[in-house]
């Protein structure tokens, strides 16, 4: 093999790895998107939501949880971080009194793993610059006025 042809190919898999890496401030520590995925599914959470990638995830009764990890708050008051949606994910009431959203009883390490999958989504799509700079034209949806981009 040529250095030239080792080299391209050594570029191309840096490359590729990177891009695979997701951003440290969606990574939810001792969470596995898999077993989320199977929590999601076993709590039936979409009885209520419509989640990308969940058999029979298509209810419109809350929110939907496409593109999570470009989402703004958990709850709609604490900013859009892992250890607040595991937590709003345990006891929604304690984090927003009067919510319609039911504690459906799961244990840390099931909230956990449920955030890690639900950070997956959307997350190849961040934005490449910082949160509370303003989209740019076509990224904030049908709206016309600026929005400000989510935090990460």
């Amino acid at each position: 093999m040529s250095i030239r042809r080792f080299a391209s190919t050594a570029m191309l898999l840096l490359a590729t790895a990177c891009e695979a890496e997701e951003p440290a401030a969606l990574r939810v520590a001792g969470g596995d998107p898999a077993r989320g995925h199977a929590v999601i599914l076993a709590s039936g959470c979409g009885a209520c939501h419509v989640i990308p990638g969940v058999r029979g995830a298509d209810s419109w009764v809350g929110p939907p949880l496409t593109e999570w990890a470009r989402r703004g708050y958990v709850g709609g008051r604490l900013p859009n971080a892992p250890d607040n949606l595991i937590a709003w994910l345990r006891d929604p009431e304690a984090i927003s009194p009067g919510s319609a959203m039911p504690a459906v009883g799961l244990s840390e390490a099931e909230a956990r793993d449920a955030a890690a999958y639900l950070f997956t989504l959307g997350a190849a799509r961040l934005p490449p610059v910082p949160a509370g700079m303003q989209l740019g034209p076509n990224e904030g949806g049908p709206r016309e006025s600026p929005r400000i981009r989510p935090r990460a």
